[in-house]
C-alpha cells in the first residue's frame, strides 16, 4: 500500500485503520504476523518466574507502606477531636499522639525508600537478563529475517523496547496490586467510620473509572505504531549516512530531509493524539479531588450538625479521599503507561518467539576435523518459492582440492558457497561432508573448519590487530604478523601511526580497498581453516599487490578445501577444478586446460575478458 505522503493525510489514515497499520507501523520483519499480546503477557509472567523472590519482597514492602498510610490519618481524626478536651489531657499527650505519627510517617518513608530501591535494582537485573537473551537471539536469526527487520528494528528492540519493558514489573504487578490493596483498605477504614461518608465516595468512582478504562484502550495502538515507526526511522538513518556517497551524487539531499522530517511529524503528530487522551483524562481526574472534597465538607457538615460524625471524620475522610482517589488513578495511568510497555513487550517478545537459524537437529554430531570430500546431490534452492537460484546442482569436490566458481553474474556462485557455509540450507537435495549431511552436524562445531574472505569485506572498529585476529582467540603478536606478511599487508601496517595497534574506524574506512582485503585475507590465513570460502578475495588489489600475494595464497590453499568465487579468470587457472555456471546450473567442469581445449562456456568466456583486456588469446595458456 502506498503511503500518503504527508504526516496529517498518515495520521488520518492510522486514525481510520489503526488496525491495519497503515502509516507504516510494522516493520518488514513483523508485516505478516499477527501479535499473539495474551501468549507475550504470559511469556513475560513466565520469565519474571527467577525473580519472584524479589518482586515478593516488593510487594510486601509495598502492602506495608499502604498500611502505614491508611494508620496516620486515624491520629489526624483523635488530635482534632481531642482539642475540645484539652482541659483534661496534658500537652504530654498531644506529643505522644504526634510522635506517634511522626513515626508512622518515618516508617512508610523508609518502606518507600526500600521498596524504591529494590524496585530499581530489580529493573536492572531483568533488563539486562533480557536484553542479553535477546542479543542472543537476534545474533542467530536467519540471514534473511535479519535483513527483513532491518538495521533500525534490532537497534530499537536493544534499546528503547527493552527499557520499556523492564517498567512493566512496577507498572503491570506491584503498583496496580498494592493500588487496589490500598482502595480496598481506605474503603474498609471509611465504611468502618462512617458509612454514609464512605458512600459518598463511591458515587462517583466506579463510572469515572470504568469510562477511564475504556478511554484509554485507544492509547495502546497509537504507541505500538509510533515505536515501530521510529524502527523505521531508525533505519532509514542507517541506510541513508551508509550510502551518503550515492546521495550526494545524485543530489537527493532534499528528498532524503523531506522524508526524514515527514517521518518525524508523523510521529509527533500521533504522539500529540496519544498526549491528548491522556491529559483528557488527567484533566476529568484533577476535577474529581476538589468535587469529592467539596461533598465530604458539605455531606459531613450535614452529618455533624445532625450528630452523626465529628469535626475529626471530616478532616480524616478528606484524607481518606485523597488516598482513596490517588490509588485509583494510579491503576489508571498504570494502564496508561502499561500501554506504552505492552507496546515494547509485543516487540520483544515477538523476537524472542522467532526460531534460530538451523538449530541442531536432536541427533546432530560433531563435525569431522578433516575435510575429505564435500558432494552435492541434485540440490535446489530457492530464496522465494518456485524461483529457483540453484537447480540440479551435483559436484563432488575431495578434500584438499581448489574448486573455482565461474560464471556471469546472477549464475549463483555466491549461493552455492552460501550453503557450503551453511549460511542456507538447500530448498531440495542435500549436502554431505564425508559423506554425513551437514544438517546432521552441529553447527558450530562445523563452522570451526570454515574460513570467509569475502568481496565486500567488514571490518571492526578496532585496531588492526584486534581485527587480524578475530577469528583465533589467543593469537600471538607473532602469529599475527606472519598471517599479515603471508597476506602482503605487514609492510602498510608498519607505516601507520600505531603500527598493529592503529584504530582503523567504523568498516575500516581509514583503509584503502586494497588494504581492507588484505587485511580480511590475513584474517583467514590466521584462522587457519579445513575449508576456506574466497568471493573475489583480490579484486580491490592493484596488479603489483595481486601478483604478489597469489604465491602466498597458494600455500594458502595447500592442504585445504577451498572454494574460490572469480570473475577475473586469471586469478583461478591454477584450480584443481573449474565450475562454469549460469542460470543455477553447472554448465561444464574441468582444469583449466581441459575446458580451454574443449572450446566451449568457459572457452568463450577467456576469450572475451581477454578481448576486453585487448589480449591474444593462446590456447592452454594463463589468462594475463
Amino acid at each position: 500500500m502506498k503511503l500518503p505522503t504527508s504526516s496529517k493525510a498518515r495520521l488520518q489514515a492510522f486514525r481510520k485503520h489503526p488496525g491495519n497499520e497503515t502509516s507504516k507501523q510494522l516493520t518488514d520483519a513483523d508485516n505478516g504476523r499477527k501479535s499473539n499480546k495474551s501468549n507475550h503477557l504470559r511469556n513475560y509472567l513466565h520469565w519474571l518466574r527467577p525473580f519472584r523472590v524479589s518482586l515478593v519482597g516488593l510487594f510486601l514492602l509495598a502492602v506495608v507502606s499502604a498500611g502505614l498510610n491508611m494508620a496516620w490519618p486515624w491520629g489526624i481524626k483523635q488530635v482534632i477531636d481531642l482539642i475540645p478536651e484539652t482541659t483534661s489531657w496534658s500537652s504530654s499527650g498531644f506529643v505522644a499522639l504526634g510522635a506517634g505519627i511522626l513515626a508512622i510517617l518515618v516508617l512508610k518513608t523508609t518502606a518507600d525508600t526500600w521498596h524504591a530501591y529494590l524496585g530499581a535494582k530489580l529493573n536492572a537485573r531483568l533488563i539486562f537478563r533480557l536484553r542479553k537473551r535477546l542479543f542472543n537471539r537476534l545474533l542467530r536469526l536467519s540471514l534473511g529475517d535479519l535483513g527483513e527487520m532491518k538495521t533500525g528494528g534490532i537497534v530499537s528492540r536493544l534499546s528503547g523496547d527493552v527499557d520499556s519493558v523492564s517498567g512493566l514489573v512496577n507498572l503491570a504487578l506491584i503498583n496496580p496490586a498494592v493500588a487496589a490493596i490500598q482502595v480496598v483498605l481506605a474503603l474498609c477504614v471509611a465504611l468502618y467510620a462512617s458509612w454514609q461518608l464512605a458512600l459518598a465516595l463511591l458515587i462517583v468512582l466506579p463510572p469515572l473509572a470504568l469510562v477511564s478504562w475504556v478511554w484509554l484502550r485507544k492509547v495502546r495502538p497509537i504507541y505500538r505504531s509510533v515505536r515501530d515507526d521510529r524502527a523505521q526511522i531508525d533505519g532509514h538513518i542507517t541506510e541513508t549516512f551508509g550510502g551518503v556517497r550515492v546521495i550526494r551524487a545524485f543530489r537527493r539531499e532534499s528528498r532524503e530531509e523531506l522524508g526524514y522530517a515527514v517521518d518525524h511529524h508523523t510521529v509527533i503528530r500521533k504522539l500529540l493524539r496519544a498526549e491528548w487522551l491522556e491529559i483528557t483524562l488527567r484533566t476529568v481526574w484533577g476535577l474529581l479531588i476538589p468535587g469529592m472534597s467539596l461533598i465530604v465538607v458539605g455531606f459531613g457538615a450535614f452529618l455533624v450538625v445532625k450528630g452523626r460524625a465529628t469535626v475529626g471524620d471530616i478532616f480524616m475522610f478528606q484524607i481518606y479521599a485523597v488516598l482513596l482517589i490517588t490509588p485509583v488513578w494510579q491503576i489508571i495511568s498504570s494502564v496508561s503507561q502499561t500501554q506504552r510497555s505492552l507496546a515494547a513487550m509485543d516487540r520483544v517478545f515477538e523476537v524472542l518467539a522467532m526460531k534460530p537459524d538451523k538449530p541442531d537437529a536432536a541427533d546432530a554430531s560433531d563435525a569431522p576435523q578433516e575435510v575429505r570430500a564435500i558432494e552435492f546431490r541434485d540440490v535446489r534452492f530457492e530464496y522465494r518459492a518456485d524461483v529457483p537460484v540453484i537447480r540440479q546442482f551435483s559436484l563432488t569436490v575431495k578434500g584438499g582440492q581448489t574448486v573455482a566458481l565461474v560464471g556471469p553474474s546472477g549464475a549463483g556462485k555466491t549461493t552455492v558457497t552460501d550453503l557450503v557455509a551453511r549460511f542456507q540450507d538447500p530448498t531440495a537435495g542435500v549436502i554431505t561432508l564425508n559423506g554425513t549431511d551437514l544438517r546432521r552436524l552441529k553447527l558450530a562445531t562445523y563452522r570451526r573448519l570454515l574460513a570467509v574472505v569475502p568481496q565486500e569485506v567488514f571490518l571492526f572498529d578496532g585496531t588492526v590487530a584486534q581485527n587480524v585476529s578475530y577469528g583465533r582467540r589467543g593469537a600471538t603478536v607473532a602469529d599475527i604478523e606472519d598471517a599479515c606478511r603471508r597476506a602482503n599487508a605487514h609492510e602498510f601496517i608498519e607505516k601507520m601511526p600505531e603500527g598493529y595497534h592503529t584504530l582503523i574506524g567504523e568498516r575500516g574506512f581509514k583503509l584503502s580497498g586494497g588494504q581492507r582485503q588484505r587485511l580480511s585475507i590475513a584474517r583467514a590465513i590466521l584462522a587457519n581453516p579445513s575449508l576456506l570460502i574466497l568471493d573475489e578475495a583480490t579484486s580491490n588489489l592493484d596488479t603489483e599487490s595481486e601478483q604478489l600475494i597469489q604465491s602466498s595464497l597458494r600455500e594458502l590453499f595447500r592442504n585445504r578445501t577451498t572454494f574460490v568465487i572469480a570473475h577475473r579468470l586469471s586469478t583461478i587457472t591454477h584450480a584443481d577444478l573449474i565450475v562454469a555456471m549460469n542460470h543455477g546450473e553447472i554448465i561444464e567442469a574441468g582444469t583449466h586446460a581441459e575446458l580451454m581445449s574443449n572450446e566451449g562456456f568457459y572457452f568463450e568466456m577467456v576469450r572475451r575478458q581477454q578481448e576486453s583486456f585487448g589480449v591474444a588469446l593462446e590456447e592452454n595458456s594463463p589468462a594475463v
